[in-house]
């Protein structure tokens, strides 16, 4: 006798691999989204600090990651997987996986949340920082205890909007040997013509991306709410 998800998906025979390949995508999610953080957070301050008119104005530095940031958010995650082939190799031993898709993922999303940084930083009022300034704070004070304080609920968002992208392009990344539920639906979905797999890919994923804004939406409320 079969059983409901039999009846409903029968050209899913193995549910456990679907179950591993979320468990990898959120892997690949977890480890880029920290890393990306990671550095991410520091250049879009790098960003905002050397604009035009900020603390630590330097037009010239400015205009050259500006222009670096730019390159890499043009380029199509795919294709920036395919280039960073070697470099993945170099950094983690690997092309394929997890370990080899998150370096491109990083890389892909690290410029985009930057940018999203130095906007909300840009959101803080001037008023505040100028206070700052004149108390003698010194930059990294200020950045420390103003900047990322005040600007707490558009970082939070800006963490969101990357991690949900991230989703995407963990999704993308199947498509070459990355693994996950994009691998998934690219080898059964849509070589092997099984439709099965890529109806509940799509549901996984969007699943996925709606937690993760819901997630992202009710910290940000909170932490509005005690400003």
């Amino acid at each position: 006798m079969s059983s409901p998800l039999q009846s409903l998906f029968p050209n899913i025979d193995d549910w456990s691999e679907i179950g591993h390949a979320c468990i990898d995508t959120l892997l690949m999610l977890g480890g880029s989204l920290l890393l990306t953080v990671l550095i991410g957070l520091p250049l879009g301050v790098l960003l905002y600090l050397t604009g035009k008119g900020q603390l630590r104005a330097m037009p010239k530095l400015y205009a050259i990651l500006s222009l670096a940031v730019n390159i890499l958010r043009s380029i199509p995650f795919i294709i920036l997987m395919i280039v960073l082939m070697p470099l993945t190799y170099v950094l983690v031993g690997t092309k394929l996986g997890i370990r080899g898709a998150i370096p491109p993922l990083v890389i892909g999303a690290a410029p985009f949340f930057a940018r999203l940084v130095e906007t909300a930083l840009r959101e803080v009022q001037r008023g505040v920082i100028e206070a700052s300034q004149a108390m003698g704070a010194s930059t990294w004070q200020i950045v420390r205890h103003v900047l990322l304080p005040e600007a707490r609920g558009g970082l939070i968002a800006g963490t969101t909007v990357t991690a949900i992208a991230l989703v995407g392009y963990t999704a993308m990344g199947g498509a070459i040997g990355a693994g996950g539920l994009g691998d998934l639906a690219y080898r059964y979905g849509y070589l092997s013509y099984k439709s099965d797999y890529m109806l509940v890919t799509v549901v996984l994923l969007i699943v996925l991306v709606q937690i993760l804004q819901m997630l992202g939406d009710r910290i940000v409320a909170h932490y509005t709410r005690h400003q």
